[in-house]
């Protein structure tokens, strides 16, 4: 989409699939982080995970100690990223935030993991966008490839296995699989 296209299509369009969901300046704070990431951290090495965690928060991430943030992952939005102790963003994970995200203590996003926090009311003639919060509880791990939706709070130990998909809640300590996934066993509760 050309500048031209985001400068003529206005919040008062009368067709309500031409009007943009985010304002201007959000997308011009978006463009901005996302150009910041790409040239100070898209290419830095592996280990570097402080570098990435401190540009994260200099665009409004509240992360906490001992995060790893690899290079190849894509943060939506960092202002509406929360992140306790020793949380885990692997690599070609992708996090489309606009509801937010909260990920708790020891959380991890195992590689090209995707967490998706908005959709659109297909019900609806006006085709509503519409944002939810994800959360993800302390010791919960969402496995390669997985797919956490909208609105989904992923309960304090809970798995999402590999290439898994949800749209619901996850229960505690209980690991799941499929698409949709289903609870397959429980995982021992070592907290």
């Amino acid at each position: 989409m050309d500048l031209s296209m985001i400068l003529t299509h206005s919040a008062t369009d009368p067709d309500p699939y031409m009007r943009p969901q985010f304002t201007l300046q959000n997308k011009v704070y978006r463009f901005c982080w996302g150009m910041c990431w790409l040239m100070l951290c898209r290419w830095t090495p592996k280990p570097l995970h402080n570098w990435r965690i401190w540009v994260l928060r200099r665009f409004g991430a509240k992360i906490g100690k001992r995060n790893v943030v690899y290079p190849n992952c894509k943060i939506w939005a960092p202002w509406l990223l929360e992140t306790d102790d020793y949380v885990t963003i692997g690599p070609g994970v992708e996090i489309y935030n606009p509801g937010g995200l909260k990920l708790g203590n020891h959380c991890i996003l195992s590689q090209d993991s995707y967490l998706c926090g908005a959709t659109h009311d297909y019900n609806s003639a006006e085709f509503t966008y519409v944002k939810k919060r994800i959360i993800l509880e302390s010791y919960t791990w969402i496995c390669a490839r997985a797919i956490v939706l909208p609105g989904v709070t992923c309960f304090e130990g809970s798995v999402l296995g590999a290439g898994s998909l949800t749209s619901r809640d996850l229960a505690p300590w209980t690991v799941y699989a499929g698409n949709p996934a289903r609870a397959v066993k429980e995982r021992t509760k070592f907290t």
